[in-house]
């Protein structure tokens, strides 16, 4: 049984940060939405990852974990629909003269992604929420911007939820 759940929530990882790529392809490259849900779907993008060897200064490609799917599709397709509705509400929580177009495009998708799920996803709990976004930002970004999406996800979540 823990094998099971093991994977089913590995799977949640994988499509969380499926998603963060696919919402980035999607607002940078004015790429269709269905187009690149499909495109991961089918395994044409984002089946690999950059493994760093910082030791032997070397860089790998490194095969994910299967993704879940539906729950991939639904968090992009839904950011997708929400995404005008999301951005107003970030810039509620931010610090003054600070507004959410001044962040980089990843990490705009990857807040994205994160308060889409802790408005519109009710079945997971919001600690866990927040701490795999904060997981995958620490994979794209140093400590500041890490740190910066957890008070922020705070934030929401407390006023949300």
């Amino acid at each position: 049984m823990s094998n099971f759940i093991s994977k089913k929530i590995k799977m949640k990882t994988v499509a969380r940060l499926a998603a963060v790529q696919a919402t980035y392809m999607v607002d940078y490259g004015n790429l269709p939405v269905d187009e690149v849900v499909k495109d991961f779907v089918d395994g044409k993008v984002g089946r690999y990852a950059i493994n760093e060897d910082l030791e032997r200064d070397i860089e790998e490609p490194v095969e994910l974990s299967e993704l879940d799917t539906s729950y991939f599709a639904s968090l992009v397709k839904g950011v997708h629909k929400n995404k005008e509705d999301i951005e107003k509400s970030i810039d509620k929580y931010l610090e003054k003269d600070f507004t959410f177009e001044r962040f980089d495009g990843t990490l705009q998708a990857l807040l994205l992604c994160a308060i889409y799920e802790i408005i519109y996803t009710h079945d997971v709990d919001v600690k866990v929420i927040i701490k795999e976004y904060v997981d995958l930002a620490y994979a794209f970004f140093t400590k500041k911007e890490p740190k910066m999406v957890n008070a922020i996800l705070d934030k929401i979540a407390k006023t949300i939820r």
